[in-house]
């Protein structure tokens, strides 16, 4: 059994909230006289786009999850960009709901709180909250957030309070509020490919490298940061930033030795066998999380992956439940090993 730490969730507890907006985020009525979410990015059937807890229990036992960390999923992240005065209480009715879902289902569950992005000031009032309720163990940033160092230094007050509860930051790929996105225009040839990989993986090595090699975390020795996608691309081009490194600024520390980051740790989502050997090789087996976006494909796909890398058992195990048991089990309960399937 494993604990999926990248679970995304559509939260049907929203579906009102939305009903009653006026601008997008919204629910409305189509011409066809069915109910769609509209978002700036398009439009669903609201029976499309909302979870329902029995169904995703379901499915997690057919995956052999024990425990899936919930995170609101992108297209409801926009709640999280909006203005402070309407992200807020959008923000809270999400963080009650995925509250009450891990208290209803005993260590079935855990979650990352959604923090208002456009006041900073209410996002740490807002994860302060949160982190007290049952099953939150953190709170979900945007990527952008963390390209360069500049960019980090506004969400010092948010590493300062994952710090004061010992709790995790979860870097997710996105924009902050104001940023020009899609950065890759629509229509462009292989959209998807060139958005959904090239950009996220671009933009999450970004972020390694701000984490990583420079100063940061620092201050923050009990904060706790997951990134996913085996934070971008870094252990592909990790031997060119060290021949590089070599060739321009031999007196710095090679920056393959500045990877294993206290604190940090990297999800395997959506990576197969040979990338987990590479990111296992790098950042240690210590540090990798396993990860699905919480689909069934992704859980396939996923699980598939950690069995075929060539990694030894104990270093397999530690990534399917272990490390995440041993980061997180002072904020939240994992049902034990065994248990959920059965």
């Amino acid at each position: 059994m494993t604990i999926d730490m990248h679970a995304h969730w559509n939260p049907p507890a929203l579906i009102q909230a939305f009903r009653e907006r006026t601008a997008p985020p919204l629910i409305e009525t189509n011409e066809d006289g069915v109910e769609v979410l509209r978002t700036n990015h398009g439009s669903q059937p609201i029976s499309e786009v909302f979870d329902d807890v029995e169904t995703r229990l379901a499915e997690m036992d057919r995956q052999g999850v024990s425990t899936g960390v919930l995170s609101l999923f992108g297209m409801h992240q926009w709640i999280e960009r909006l203005p402070a005065e309407e992200s807020v209480p959008l923000c809270r009715i999400y963080n009650d709901h995925v509250s009450e879902i891990c208290a209803a289902n005993a260590g079935r569950f855990a979650a990352y709180a959604s923090l208002p992005q456009a006041d900073m000031d209410a996002a740490v009032a807002e994860f302060e909250r949160a982190i007290d309720l049952p099953g939150i163990v953190g709170g979900v940033v945007p990527g952008n957030a963390f390209l360069t160092r500049p960019d980090a230094e506004a969400y010092r007050p948010l590493l300062a309070a994952a710090n004061a509860h010992k709790a995790m930051l979860f870097i997710h790929w996105g924009p902050t509020p104001g940023d020009t996105w899609p950065r890759t225009p629509p229509g462009t040839d292989n959209f998807a490919r060139r958005m959904g990989t090239i950009d996220m993986q671009q933009s999450l090595s970004a972020d390694m490298v701000t984490l990583c090699m420079t100063d940061i975390l620092d201050e923050y020795p009990d904060a706790m940061i997951h990134i996913h996608n085996l934070g971008g691309n870094i252990p592909y081009e990790i031997e060119r930033m060290d021949h590089r490194c070599l060739l321009d600024t031999p007196d710095e520390p090679l920056p393959s030795t500045c990877m294993n980051k206290p604190g940090l740790y990297m999800d395997c989502n959506s990576f197969g066998a040979q990338a987990i050997e590479m990111g296992v090789k790098l950042y240690g087996a210590d540090k990798i999380l396993f990860g699905t976006d919480g689909t069934e494909f992704g859980a396939d796909w996923s699980a598939k992956a950690v069995a075929e890398a060539d990694i030894g058992e104990a270093a397999r195990n530690a990534i399917l439940h272990g490390n995440a048991a041993r980061v997180l089990s002072h904020l939240a309960t994992f049902a034990p090993l065994s248990e959920a399937a059965e």
